[in-house]
């Protein structure tokens, strides 16, 4: 039986556009033919977090799965609308723009939390000094760190701000917002290579644990996808993100489009 969820609407912001990736930025995005700087894709994913938390709870944010793949951006400023259908456990969902599909993807609660051991994730450092990438920056095999960051108390409230989450589930319960946890894999990608303009394409998370305001956060990666596509070339990453070294919050699977084919706008 299907039963349909009620819908969230945000009015989307872009977090980033005065980040090194200027695919967020009007102009550049343009010259890859699209109308205007990308609302970041973990951002979209942390409004599709939502409906599963406000269904679910905490029990989601312990224990929740969600896969979330980008079909056409977001833009600043506009409104994007997540709907979600439930069958048997397991919530389909969509965010809408425009009048144009964006994002799809899925959420579930298992009954319990995987396990994951910390042993089988090499512990590597990101690189000390970043270069321009190349094919051997994402070498399939290859295992990747992320530099730590933790977001304390202002700097937690300031993303939920900017994520425009109205849950208090996670100032009144100290909790981090998983929406944190996929911006820290793109780091694994960041903080080992100066990369041109780029675009997240999708992630699967498993959550294993819920983070806490003021958890450091890092990543244990390892390459496991480094391919052409179409003339773009992409990544995938296999990892889990850690908790003050020590608790896995998350394993997930990450897929960049690291080089993209450049076009003429549209």
């Amino acid at each position: 039986m299907k039963s349909r969820i009620e819908p969230y609407r945000v009015s989307a912001y872009n977090t980033s556009k005065h980040s090194e990736n200027k695919m967020h930025d009007d102009t550049v995005a343009k010259r890859y033919g699209f109308s205007g700087g990308l609302v970041p894709g973990v951002d979209v994913m942390a409004y599709m977090m939502h409906l599963p938390v406000a269904k679910w709870g905490r029990a989601f944010l312990e224990r929740g799965l969600i896969d979330a793949r980008f079909i056409k951006p977001v833009y600043d400023g506009e409104l994007a609308d997540v709907t979600a259908e439930e069958s048997n456990g397991v919530l389909a969902i969509e965010v809408g723009s425009r009048g144009e599909l964006c994002a799809t993807g899925s959420a579930s609660l298992p009954p319990a939390a995987p396990s994951f051991s910390l042993s089988d994730y090499v512990e590597v450092a990101a690189v000390a000094e970043r270069k321009p990438v190349d094919a051997t920056s994402y070498a399939s095999g290859k295992w990747l760190g992320a530099m730590p960051r933790a977001w304390a108390a202002d700097a937690a409230r300031e993303y939920l701000a900017d994520i425009r989450e109205t849950d208090a589930i996670y100032m009144r319960e100290g909790l981090g917002h998983p929406g944190l946890l996929p911006r820290v894999m793109n780091k694994v990608l960041v903080d080992n290579a100066i990369m041109g303009p780029w675009i997240h394409v999708g992630t699967r998370m498993q959550l294993l644990s819920a983070a806490g305001i003021g958890d450091e956060l890092s990543a244990r990666g390892k390459v496991t996808g480094n391919y052409d596509k179409k003339g773009h070339r992409f990544v995938e990453l296999d990892a889990l993100v850690v908790a003050n070294g020590k608790t896995p919050l998350a394993h997930c699977r990450h897929i960049a489009i690291y080089q993209p084919r450049e076009q003429a706008a549209a």
